[in-house]
């Protein structure tokens, strides 16, 4: 069942972990609103991280984008999936080990940073480390195939399936990860969300106690939260959509849910159900059939319609 919030998200919290990817931004371009939330957010006094999945560009150039979208932000700020496999790589192989990159160039220099040697060619590499690249071929997958059959370490940024674009959802580093996964009979390591190492990173980055993970994904930014014991703002502005949601499976529900990031400075009010109908505020929902019928686009109309759903 969704929860109730008597204040607004911004004060019941003291840190919202924020993902990038259809959430913030799409592609190049702004999701409308966020900005505006996200500053709005920390002169509440919210302390932010931006937590991504997606290994493909360095702390450093996320911080940019997103300043020139009008959201604060300091490479600092950032904790990506890309940092995540390298300090795990480099806590298991020794300093110098070569390691082949399959991803942007983004990536091995994080490689490169971690005291590690980026390589595209699979002589000498006993490692692989995978995070999503538009250039990525069949050639960088025979390559990555080679060591990983010699028995070398696989880590992935992550298995999204998908990935959100202003197109639509895009193949994401999950199906190619799938590609490598058949081709050598093995799986990696994954360490970013679900998986509960960039969680903990991220927490520890604003030092929160009571953090909020917002996200767009059932199975990452939700998954993950519910993994890592903590509450979750849903929006439906990148992958998930109302059916989705509404088909959720229990233990990849969220707490709360939203149109946009707006939902970061309002209470929440809480849904009740009665047989085959539920409410939440001026928000109806109704069983139609084989399906749920809602009064209104709104917000409180979709959270009645998720809680007769769920139930």
């Amino acid at each position: 069942m969704l929860a109730a919030s008597d204040r607004p998200l911004h004060e019941a919290y003291d840190a919202a972990l924020l993902d990038l990817d259809g959430v913030l931004y799409l592609g190049p371009d702004p999701v409308p609103h966020a900005a505006e939330a996200v500053r709005a957010a920390r002169g509440h006094g919210m302390r932010v991280a931006y937590v991504t999945n997606n290994a493909s560009r360095r702390p450093d150039v996320v911080a940019v984008h997103l300043t020139e979208l009008g959201i604060p932000a300091e490479p600092e700020d950032v904790v990506t999936s890309g940092q995540a496999a390298v300090r795990w790589l480099a806590a298991r192989v020794p300093a110098g080990s070569r390691v082949l990159v399959l991803g942007t160039d983004g990536l091995a220099e994080e490689v490169e940073e971690g005291g590690l040697r980026p390589v595209r060619k699979a002589d000498g590499a006993v490692a692989v480390i995978q995070g999503l690249a538009p250039t990525t071929a069949w050639t960088d997958l025979a390559e990555a195939s080679v060591v990983i059959r010699a028995g070398g370490l696989w880590v992935a940024g992550n298995t999204d399936s998908t990935y959100p674009s202003n197109r639509g959802p895009l193949p994401g580093n999950g199906a190619l990860v799938a590609a490598l996964a058949v081709a050598t009979g093995q799986q990696p390591v994954v360490v970013g969300k679900p998986e509960p190492e960039l969680h903990r990173a991220s927490v520890d980055r604003v030092g929160a106690s009571r953090p909020l993970v917002v996200g767009d994904r059932l199975d990452t930014d939700v998954l993950g939260a519910v993994r890592a014991g903590a509450d979750s703002l849903l929006v439906l502005t990148g992958v998930t959509d109302r059916a989705q949601l509404l088909a959720a499976p229990e233990g990849m529900r969220p707490t709360y849910l939203s149109s946009d990031l707006r939902g970061l400075l309002v209470p929440h009010r809480a849904p009740v159900v009665q047989g085959d109908a539920a409410t939440c505020g001026a928000g109806r929902a109704w069983r139609a059939g084989t399906g749920i019928a809602t009064s209104d686009d709104s917000d409180d109309a979709l959270r009645a319609a998720c809680a007769l759903s769920w139930s």
